[in-house]
């Protein structure tokens, strides 16, 4: 028993002594690191090491130094911020340079290797930099050389240099969404300034971006639904009485052995997709005209309006890349030809055409079973017209909202992707779904395709993906811009694409994009910061397999960048950088030349000859940045009546400035023109329009002085900051979704906040609504007005072609000056005015001539109240500014040449909104010719017998009522035009 006791006692000193043991071996000091030095001089030489280039917020330190003297080589790895720089091949060098001299003798000829995110420095240098191109971070021999997705066979003109043949996936960030957790439809982002970034990155990308890159010949996929569209309208055939009819040639149309699109009312609910739950059809095709069968989709349209097209087809190992749809729009056709071998069981997007009211042919798409493929076959499915509103219940209904402004994970499962495309979350998280679909409907679409080879797939070549987003932020002075900055993820995945391609050329992408918005910004607006570059694990660089960035554009929630941001000429110049660098990007990918498309040609004007023709001129613009850009031909567009506007005719030459068109009597004939090069086309200029009466003995010229492009009214002094629509809601380009209500919140003290007293906090009254701006299109409204008359010739041109005297006023009898919301607002990035010095003067001219005046606009009196401009108001167009009409209950109906008739006062769908009409009071012998609601005078009328003149303080074109407002036109002419006045 005591031996056992001994042995025991022991065993527990042993046990009892191990942990005093193994403190002591921890008390063993580490041998000193002998490199500790070194280790901190270089620490502090990245902590210190400024971008003189960009505006970097992080701080770059060392992450690790290993020095092997075996190998003799010393590795340094900085921390990932020091990537965040755009790098030059003299950045990365001076970086080597200085490190290497802060080694110390023992180790200067060692190889020294300096990383960041895995990365040699010289690695990061972008291949647009590079003497000597880096071969692996090009398409290489990869590329596609079949038919593309989608061709408008239309276009009178051929693009050899720009995008032509090349698939882009291109989406604005976010969206509205279902919170599962919380049981309710949200936004992903902060109301402030007007808008919030799931509205506001639309603005830039839908009416703009889009656009420039089809203009330049690149197919456009967009994830998010694109069209800014209420209404919806769809023909198919297991819905027949939709509109649906079927004509049989040599081959009939036969149903297909496979599912297709089936429409039900009500809403969907997950899981279910539509292009699973009917039937297509499909026929043999033909080369023969005459033995052609074709199908009709005949929509009856309830509203007239813009309405994208989109068509449907299933895909077989006999489809065509060639199938024949033709777009019936005001009774003008208009070719495309889609390649069925790819894209299957989707929404196809055709483009966007102005459709009228009603069922016609005018107004319809048609399907042709003719192919250059003898023995091919053509397939059909549904076809849809317009974005429509969302449809998809998450459990508690519907969104409520167009589906244009919901987030991307709706329009995939409405354009029937499989669920887990649409679905990551397991149903769960649609905010997680929504930032995966984008790239996972990319994936999908271009899986099987040359530069996603080894996926399952549509076969659609998309060979890049970007997302436009705005970033959060502020500067805290109020007045400094936040800037731009990129993002794209190369170290996952093997750093290696589905293609085999490096991951860097994803960060070639990021790279040039972050280098050229800033410095195209900056060229024409001053300074505008260059950010980050942020290599990290973000879904949309992460996910696509192709290459992808995101582009943060600006800080939503930066006054100072917004004020850029919501002028419609700083977006159309922000989506032109990024058009022209995804332009050179992709071109420098697949080693081509390139040509910048050509700015719109201005200063035109439509005058009769007198000889049954009109003379349609214009005037080149040149980008002074781009030298590629300048004009090798023009196309002129026309519209007669109530038509459309046709597929245009080719000018050939940048030269030539005009050309004489025929035109038959008593027919409105009305034109746009666009300039063309090998890289694409310009945006269409205004619209001009003619009129031939050849027996009239007076003509009138219409002249378009609205060309105003503007931010809502801008608040900024020492306490306020922001936008307030009540006092001027601005002018879009055209109709925006961008606006979600009216300001609230305006103290700057409160900058940064998102509650609702914060700066820029914004109701969400306008939620939901598109608003409608400068159309360019108003000369066609008021030359159709004085058409009804059957008595005047008619011409018209810009306000530029008279400031330049190429038209001549003392050729005409009458002159109507089109104002709209023309003002000087001294806030706009590009400075307007009311009348031009040479405006004015030739009012004043004609005048004396005794010549007709009718001068109408929103601001005709406020925008000129100098002396002088009192003066001129009172001396020409006899009339006073009385202040604005301050209605209390903002009626719109005027009495005046016995008509009583409404106008648009309040922000609408359908026209531009004059908010604040303004009284203008007669100036003896003058007198007012109408009343608004509350009995102020709304225009003045001056019968002299020097001339005459009619002046309305609200735009003529915002009269509502078509047939009252030709007869408002036409009491306003037999007043100028039929009296003893000559």
């Amino acid at each position: 028993m005591k031996r056992t006791s001994i042995i025991l006692a022991a065993v527990f000193a042993l046990l009892t002594a191990m942990p005093a043991d193994a403190a002591r071996k921890a008390k063993v000091k580490t041998p000193p690191d002998p490199y500790k030095s070194l280790k901190d001089k270089i620490d502090r030489y990245f902590v210190n090491f400024k971008s003189d280039e960009q505006r970097i917020r992080s701080t770059f330190h060392l992450k690790t130094l290993v020095v092997n003297d075996s190998l003799r080589t010393v590795d340094i790895s900085a921390n990932n911020n020091l990537g965040e720089q755009l790098f030059t091949d003299d950045l990365a060098e001076t970086i080597y340079q200085e490190v290497q001299q802060l080694l110390p003798d023992s180790v200067q000829d060692y190889n020294l290797t300096i990383t960041t995110g895995g990365w040699d420095l010289r690695q990061l240098v972008p291949n647009r930099l590079r003497q000597h191109k880096d071969k692996s971070r090009t398409w290489g021999d990869i590329d596609y050389h079949g038919r593309p997705w989608v061709r408008n066979a239309s276009l009178p003109y051929t693009i050899t240099e720009g995008l032509q043949n090349r698939h882009i996936s291109l989406w604005a960030s976010h969206g509205r969404y279902f919170n599962v957790k919380d049981s309710t439809w949200k936004w992903q982002r902060p109301a402030l300034f007007g808008t919030r970034e799931d509205l506001f990155t639309q603005t830039i990308v839908t009416p703009y971006l889009i656009p420039m890159l089809q203009n330049a010949g690149a197919i456009v996929f967009s994830p998010r639904e694109r069209d800014w569209q209420r209404n919806e309208f769809i023909v198919d055939n297991d819905t027949p009485e939709t509109g649906y009819t079927e004509h049989n040639g040599a081959h009939q149309w036969s149903k297909s052995n496979t599912n297709g699109f089936a429409w039900h009312s009500g809403s969907y609910e997950d899981f279910e997709n539509p292009f699973t739950a009917g039937t297509c059809r499909q026929s043999a095709t033909t080369d023969n005209v005459k033995r052609q069968s074709e199908i009709i989709w005949k929509p009856a349209i309830t509203e007239s309006g813009n309405y994208a097209v989109y068509v449907s087809y299933h895909t077989t190992d006999k489809s065509i890349d060639d199938a024949h749809y033709t777009v019936w729009h005001q009774g003008i056709p208009t070719e495309f030809r889609v390649n069925q071998t790819m894209g299957e069981k989707t929404w196809v997007y055709l483009g966007t055409f102005y459709f009228d009211q009603g069922q016609s042919t005018r107004n319809c798409v048609t399907l042709s079973n003719l192919s250059r493929h003898h023995h091919g076959v053509v397939t059909a499915d549904a076809v849809r017209f317009g974005g429509g509103m969302g449809n998809i219940d998450r459990g508690r209904g519907v969104s409520g909202l167009p589906r244009c402004l919901e987030a991307a994970r709706y329009y995939a499962q409405w354009a029937g992707m499989p669920y887990e495309v649409y679905s990551t979350k397991d149903g769960e998280d649609d905010y997680g779904d929504d930032i995966n679909v984008r790239s996972y409907m990319t994936n999908h679409l271009a899986g099987g395709s040359v530069f996603v080879p080894d996926t399952t797939g549509l076969n659609v070549p998309i060979e890049l993906s970007l997302a436009i987003h705005s970033d959060a932020g502020y500067t805290r002075d109020g007045k400094s811009h936040t800037g731009t900055l990129s993002v794209c993820t190369t170290y996952l995945n093997d750093s290696i694409l589905n293609s085999g391609l490096t991951r860097l050329v994803s960060r070639d992408l990021a790279d040039e994009l972050l280098y050229s918005i800033p410095a195209d910004i900056k060229k024409k607006y001053g300074n505008w910061p260059t950010r980050e570059l942020y290599d990290r694990n973000y879904s949309e660089t992460r996910c696509p397999m192709v290459p992808s960035a995101i582009l943060e554009t600006m800080s939503h929630q930066n006054f100072a960048d917004m004020r850029m941001g919501q002028d419609p000429n700083f977006r159309f110049d922000l989506a032109r950088s990024i058009y022209k660098t995804l332009l050179r990007y992709i071109s420098a990918m697949h080693h081509k030349k390139y040509v910048v498309q050509p700015l719109a040609p201005n200063r035109l004007s439509a005058e009769l000859t007198g000889r049954g023709e009109a003379k349609i001129s214009w005037h080149p613009v040149y980008d002074e940045y781009e030298p590629t850009a300048k004009p090798t031909g023009y196309v002129v567009y026309t519209a007669t009546g109530r038509s459309g506007f046709d597929n245009g005719t080719y000018i050939k030459g940048g030269t030539e400035t005009s050309v004489t068109i025929p035109v038959d009597p008593e027919k409105l004939y009305s034109f746009r023109v666009t300039a063309v090069n090998d890289g694409g086309e310009s945006f269409p200029s205004e619209v001009v329009s003619v009129f031939d009466v050849p027996e009239a003995q007076k003509s009138v010229l219409i002249v378009n002085g609205f060309t105003r492009l503007a931010a809502p009214q801008v608040v900024d002094n020492t306490a306020s900051q922001g936008f307030d629509l009540d006092t001027d809601a601005g002018v879009t380009y055209g109709r925006t979704a961008g606006w979600l209500g009216y300001q609230i919140g305006w103290d700057k003290s409160k900058m940064g906040s998102e509650r609702r007293d914060g700066l820029g906090y914004t109701n969400d009254s306008l939620q939901g609504q598109f608003i409608a701006g400068n159309d360019f299109d108003y000369i066609r409204t008021h030359a159709a007005a004085i058409a009804t008359a059957h008595k005047y010739r008619v011409a018209s041109c810009s306000v530029a072609a008279l400031d330049n005297n190429e038209v001549h006023p003392q050729n005409y009898e009458m002159m109507d000056v089109i104002l709209g919301l023309q003002r000087k607002d001294g806030y706009s990035l590009v400075p307007y005015q009311l009348m031009s010095p040479m405006l004015r003067e030739h009012i004043r001219l004609f005048a004396k001539r005794g010549g007709s005046l009718l001068v109408s606009g929103a601001y005709l009196g406020s925008d000129m109240q100098d002396p002088v401009d009192r003066t001129y108001l009172a001396d020409i167009l006899k009339l006073t500014y009385q202040g604005q009409n301050a209605d209390s209950l903002q009626r719109d109906s005027i009495n005046g040449l016995g008509l009583q008739f409404t106008f648009h006062r309040q922000l609408n769908e359908q026209h531009y909104a004059d908010q604040h009409p303004e009284i203008i009071e007669p100036v003896y012998p003058a007198f007012s010719a109408m009343k608004y609601a509350d009995d102020y005078s709304a225009s003045v009328a001056y019968n002299g017998t020097d001339y005459k003149s009619f002046a309305m303080g609200f735009p003529f074109e915002c009269i509502k009522d078509e047939p009252k407002r030709n007869s408002i036109m036409r009491g306003i002419l037999q007043f100028l035009l039929q009296s003893n006045n000559p």
